[in-house]
């Protein structure tokens, strides 16, 4: 009887072990398929480009929370891999370009015009607009309006030449269209090697008309500054400042060098920053120092709610002389950031017409394997605390340029300037 019973206790003992086994061993596969699909996806996304993507998303370590908010990557693959099988033209489509695309379009639904991501040839040619050569048109595009617009053609180059003006939007390049195309892509497009032609299709002014104008792009290269004396007697100095690139704190020292060894105590300065596209905000700063005494607020960075104030360190020596600024709606960026401060600490009189209104602050940082991205943190405001982005500097005086003004050639901002300077 013992015997029997321990033989059927036995038998229950081994089909429980049979079955717990079974449970490891399957536990185990499925372990070991997870581990194999997850290295599968691992190598993939190395393969397509995709660990750096959520690498820079972090996406590792919040997964779930992303998974909380609708956000599933699943359907990042499943587009990846329909443009891979079933795309018309698939074979002219790289995974480079899909990687690139895909974190150029991240950037791009921020909706805010001036954050960008820069592949390594757009790269390149942002650090060659720093150095001010390039081939092209030689005019600096913005997005107003959700348009690309002119912020400012450069003087003396191809696109003034034809007769492009700061605000003409553009709508066509080539008879291709620009809407929902981003600034980088425009500006590509429209450069290209010198001798060779682009036709722009704009509207000016509101109005209803198109016009298309053909331009030939040359070698640009541009002086940063440069003076003149206005008066035969060198009582007036006319100094313009082109843009605030890498070479224009050098360029302006050895051009106020030259100016005050030549002069011998002008009357004023007129400071023509018309069609200024802007650059960078250590230029603008020390430029600002050759007006402004030691330790003065320049600009402020809000962010956050928190302030952050950039002074001057130098003492200045151009402080002495009337200064007259001639702005217009091509006077951008780090343009703003020096007509505000010497508006706010009356240095100097702002003659003209209100400007770009382009005033963020943009972090610049160098990606892995030559990228860029180019994003707004932070909003700039003048020392008294005027907001620039999207409102601009308003002159102390409003003149406004007509169409009939630029085909004569004519300047009545810059007459008028003169005409105060002699009172």
């Amino acid at each position: 009887m013992i015997e029997k019973q321990f033989k059927k206790y036995f038998v229950y003992l081994v089909f429980v072990l049979l079955i717990f086994s079974f449970l490891i061993g399957l536990i185990i596969g499925q372990k070991k398929a997870v581990i194999d699909f997850e290295k599968k996806q691992s190598d993939s996304y190395l393969n397509n480009g995709g660990n750096a993507i959520f690498g820079i998303l972090g996406i590792k370590n919040d997964e779930k929370s992303l998974k909380d908010e609708g956000v599933d990557f699943d359907l990042f693959w499943e587009v990846w891999n329909s443009i891979k099988k079933d795309y018309l033209n698939k074979k002219d489509i790289s995974d480079k370009q899909l990687f690139y695309g895909s974190l150029k379009g991240m950037v791009a639904s921020l909706e805010d015009p001036y954050s960008v991501f820069l592949d390594p040839e757009k790269t390149k040619e942002f650090q060659q607009d720093l150095r001010g050569d390039f081939e092209g048109i030689g005019a600096e595009l913005g997005i107003k309006k959700n348009i690309i617009t002119v912020i400012a053609p450069l003087s003396g180059f191809p696109a003034e030449k034809a007769g492009i003006k700061a605000g003409d939007q553009i709508y066509k390049i080539d008879n291709l269209d620009t809407i929902d195309m981003t600034l980088g892509d425009a500006v590509t497009k429209i450069r290209g090697a010198t001798g060779t032609k682009v036709i722009l299709t704009i509207k000016r002014n509101d109005s209803l008309e198109f016009k298309e104008i053909e331009i030939i792009r040359a070698k640009i290269h541009m002086k940063s500054a440069e003076w003149k004396p206005i008066e035969n007697n060198q009582e007036i100095i006319y100094l313009k400042i082109r843009q605030f690139n890498e070479n224009v704190e050098k360029e302006f020292q050895q051009t106020i060098d030259d100016m005050l060894s030549k002069t011998k105590d002008p009357k004023g300065i007129i400071l023509d920053l018309r069609n200024n596209p802007g650059g960078l905000l250590d230029a603008a700063i020390n430029i600002a120092n050759y007006w402004l005494s030691h330790d003065t607020v320049v600009v402020k960075e809000k962010f956050d709610g928190q302030e952050k104030e950039y002074k001057t360190t130098n003492d200045p020596i151009l402080d002495k002389f009337q200064t007259i600024v001639l702005i217009n709606q091509g006077s951008a960026s780090a343009s703003e950031i020096l007509v505000g401060a010497l508006q706010d600490h009356k240095k100097a009189i702002a003659l003209g017409e209100k400007t770009f209104g382009k005033g963020c602050v943009q972090k610049i940082e160098n990606l892995s394997g030559g990228s860029m991205l180019k994003l707004t943190i932070a909003d700039w405001l003048t020392p008294l605390g005027r907001i620039i982005n999207n409102k601009g500097i308003e002159p102390d005086i409003k003149l406004e340029m007509t169409s009939k003004d630029y085909e004569t050639e004519k300047d009545p901002q810059l007459e008028k300037a003169i005409e105060l300077m002699k009172q």
